[in-house]
């Protein structure tokens, strides 16, 4: 059997994003507004919106009561998150700018799920390391500082439920990766968690080509 993928254009990539439920979310189609008009080079950070509607999915799926995001940006993915979530779940977000976190709280506030998320600002390995002892969690997303992509690992992991769900965005680092040739720091370390993941007895992982590519991980 031959190999199976389809080839995207931007055809089939906008037919896929406009099949999903809240493609017409005017809130979300706001904040998206809002954050394409801070520049291409700046909003780029931003996930895709049909990532959003995925983690809204996950989250609500699995009954997500407690989850971390490391890297909020413009509030994106915390707000597909929080909103998924039950009133008396909690959401703590992980950034080290203030200045596009306050976007972000402009529209938790918008959505009404300021309540649900806990906004840490800082470097996110240190405040990661001060998370409060017994705090765990059943789901994460992680997109911030690639390179630093295997400590948050090492530092949540241990603090993920059974079944808990650690997702990694930009994993396919824009193509670059699977040519054994890769000279760019974050590219490497990609590829190196890519490995770290595929072989590690402690989760079961799949690499996602969504966007640019997630790895969805499950602790055992």
């Amino acid at each position: 059997m031959g190999t199976k993928y389809l080839r995207l254009n931007n055809r089939i990539y906008n037919y896929l994003s406009g099949c999903r439920s809240d493609a017409a979310d005017p809130l979300l189609h706001e904040l998206r507004t809002e954050t394409a008009a801070l520049g291409e080079e700046i909003s780029k950070c931003q996930i895709s919106d049909d990532q959003g509607t995925f983690l809204s999915v996950l989250v609500a799926a699995a009954g997500v009561k407690s989850a971390i995001e490391v890297g909020t940006f413009t509030g994106y993915s915390s707000l597909c998150i929080a909103r998924a979530m039950s009133p008396k779940g909690r959401l703590i977000c992980v950034d080290a700018s203030r200045e596009w976190t306050d976007i972000a709280r402009k529209y938790w506030a918008r959505a009404g799920v300021q309540d649900r998320i806990d906004l840490r600002l800082g470097a996110a390995i240190p405040t990661l390391k001060r998370l409060e002892p017994g705090l765990n969690f059943d789901f994460a997303f992680i997109d911030a500082a690639k390179t630093e992509y295997d400590a948050y690992y090492e530092l949540i992991l241990p603090r993920m439920r059974r079944n808990g769900l650690i997702l990694f965005d930009n994993m396919l680092s824009g193509g670059r990766v699977g040519t054994g040739k890769a000279k760019e720091e974050i590219v490497r370390a990609v590829e190196a968690l890519n490995h770290k993941l595929a072989n590690d007895a402690r989760v079961e992982a799949v690499l996602l080509s969504v966007a640019d590519g997630i790895q969805f991980c499950r602790k055992r």
